[in-house]
């Protein structure tokens, strides 16, 4: 869309928050670094957080859960956590996840998401609605 119609497609005010939000990226990164180990720690890292956007929503619960997990397991065993949690994640990563089990699911009992996200224009989202309508 961006390579036929240019920036116009995008929606109002698209470009001036990409901007925002990439100096606040920065920003944060800066303060991450120049604060120490001891409080950078409780500093999210910016392109943690830019991931599911990227992705997906499902790599987000994926992380969710995924962190939990290890952090359960953290609290039970702290030397077992450290040495193989590196490679559980990378397993549940490369095998696409956790959340697939249950998408698989929810697609097999034809579950339909409560919501449909679309940016169009009026006119378009009209002819958009009344031809899903039929």
């Amino acid at each position: 869309m961006l390579g036929i119609e240019g920036f116009s497609a995008l929606p109002s005010h698209c470009l001036q928050l990409c901007y925002g939000f990439f100096f606040a990226s920065i920003l944060i990164n800066g303060i991450r670094d120049s604060v120490g180990k001891k409080w950078a720690k409780y500093i999210p890292l910016p392109m943690a957080m830019a991931i599911p956007f990227y992705i997906g929503s499902y790599f987000a619960i994926d992380m969710c859960v995924g962190s939990l997990i290890l952090f359960v397991w953290q609290k039970l065993n702290r030397a077992k956590a450290d040495a193989f949690g590196p490679a559980v994640a990378s397993g549940l990563i490369c095998g696409d996840g956790i959340w697939t089990l249950f998408s698989s699911i929810l697609a097999l009992a034809k579950v339909t998401p409560p919501i449909c996200m679309k940016f169009l224009s009026s006119s378009d989202n009209a002819r958009v609605d009344a031809f899903l309508g039929s």
